[in-house]
């Protein structure tokens, strides 16, 4: 598949899909611009019961459906974990949450399923796991309110990354109190990460998958944005090699490289 899976349209289509008992958000103090933009694709197809952008940064989005509420900086992935699994309850009035990342968006409204929500966790499935907790990766989630408060309130010991933690050390202790993870056939129709198809699934993770579900020009339009580029690093070459592809792809392959060799080394290069 040479050209994008879909495109990352902005503008509300005026038939979009209502979902009213579904918040979206997102929770971020890096990639603000990219994860606004994640955020903006979302509601281009979907009309969420709210839509709630959790941040310490100064972000005014032109759109007034977002909502934007302050919290302290996220500093670190481990901040992160902790806020996903203690404190996002307090946030999320509806029955569900859709949870994104700036590296990942809804594809297509059409392949949204009323069946998802039927369950309390809803993630990319896993591949590398084969012992039946391979569902599955939060940065493209769908979290019931129920698992939320069962996370916040429940005398669970602290794990990290806060995805594998719910998915795989609490969920023994989630599911005897009912909780219900999808199976990997729903999670690929779902969404995709490292396994399913982009073409099948409602949604995506991973920065690896943005070129092909973005076009490279708007995925490199993206990543000039970025002020953190460390999730780049474990697919970099991956990434070289859709970026080198179609008008510019040279250059754009050349100063991706430029930018892994700075990061790695610092100098006094000056990239644009």
């Amino acid at each position: 598949m040479n050209g994008p899976v879909a495109p990352a349209a902005t503008r509300a289509a005026p038939d979009r899909l209502k979902l009213p008992a579904v918040t979206l958000c997102a929770v971020t103090s890096v990639n603000v611009a990219a994860t606004l933009a994640a955020v903006e694709c979302c509601i281009s197809q979907i009309q969420f019961g709210a839509v709630v952008i959790l941040t310490d940064a100064d972000l005014s989005p032109p759109d007034p459906e977002i909502r934007v509420v302050a919290i302290p900086r996220i500093c670190s992935a481990e901040d992160y974990s902790t806020f996903m699994i203690k404190s996002l309850h307090a946030y999320v009035e509806t029955s569900h949450c859709l949870v994104v990342q700036w590296d990942g968006h809804v594809l297509s409204a059409g392949r949204w399923r009323p069946e998802f929500l039927d369950y309390d966790y809803i993630g990319a499935r896993w591949p590398q796991f084969r012992d039946g907790a391979d569902v599955g990766n939060g940065g493209f989630s769908l979290r019931s309110r129920r698992l939320l408060d069962a996370c916040a309130t429940g005398d669970l010991p602290y794990a990290h990354p806060e995805d594998l933690a719910i998915c795989r050390a609490y969920r023994p202790q989630l599911e005897e109190q009912g909780l219900r993870f999808a199976p990997p056939d729903v999670a690929d129709r779902f969404s995709t990460e490292r396994a399913g198809l982009l073409r099948d699934s409602f949604g995506y993770h991973g920065v690896f998958n943005m070129p092909r579900a973005l076009g490279a020009e708007q995925f490199w339009r993206l990543y000039r944005s970025l002020d953190s580029r460390g999730s780049v690093v474990p697919d970099f070459w991956a990434i070289l090699f859709q970026v080198a592809r179609g008008t510019r792809g040279w250059r754009r392959a050349a100063l991706l490289i430029l930018h892994r060799l700075r990061a790695a080394r610092p100098v006094r290069w000056v990239l644009r």
